[in-house]
């Protein structure tokens, strides 16, 4: 039997309720199926979306690596040039702006952990104008050396413009070099031989 002879033999109250079986279902599918493209394009725009907030976060953290690496390659650089003596290198910074130091001390080293040492040097100038200082603490400061400007006092003297009595106090970092490996002490030889080189 076919099944438009099923069809035929059904009541009129049955062909309408398949009738409206039939219209729900073609209905459903045709909303379910927008429905569900639209969500699984959602889904995938909010997959791309993850992605490219992954790619963005990987690119900013590499260029911030990069950045650091740049940072710590030009510090090594400037510490690879180290300070020369204080006492002279001040000496001479005071010399360029038509300054000289009265009397300079040496003060003790002292260790900044296992890799740097700071080197102290105060210098004592007297009767100095306030440019030149100015222009030798820019020197010092821009000479690319590892060295910084740690103490500084500044006295003006009475009845003299623009005459001042200064204390400076200048440090070098010095970063000591990688520990060289201990070479191996030579071996004994052993008894036997000893015994033979003996006359």
């Amino acid at each position: 039997m076919t099944l438009r002879e099923r069809l035929d033999k059904l009541e009129p109250r049955e062909r309408k309720l398949l009738t409206f079986l039939l219209g729900f279902l073609a209905v459903t599918v045709l909303l379910l199926v927008p429905i569900g493209l639209a969500t699984m394009a959602s889904s995938k725009r909010s997959e791309n979306q993850e992605v490219r907030d992954l790619l963005q976060s990987i690119y900013e953290a590499s260029s911030r690596v990069s950045e650091r690496k740049a940072q710590r390659d030009a510090l090594l650089a400037r510490y690879a040039r180290p300070a020369p003596a204080l006492a002279g290198f001040i000496e001479d910074a005071a010399k360029q702006q038509g300054l000289t130091a009265a009397e300079s001390q040496d003060r003790p080293d002292v260790p900044h952990g296992k890799k740097y040492t700071e080197r102290v040097t105060v210098v004592k100038m007297h009767r100095i104008g306030m440019l030149g200082l100015a222009k030798m603490l820019e020197r010092i400061e821009s000479s690319g050396h590892p060295v910084a400007v740690t103490k500084l006092n500044i006295k003006p003297r009475a009845g003299e413009p623009d005459s001042y009595e200064v204390e400076l106090g200048v440090s070098a970092f010095d970063r000591k070099g990688e520990p060289q490996p201990a070479s191996p002490a030579p071996s004994a030889p052993p008894a036997d031989e000893l015994e033979e080189q003996e006359p």
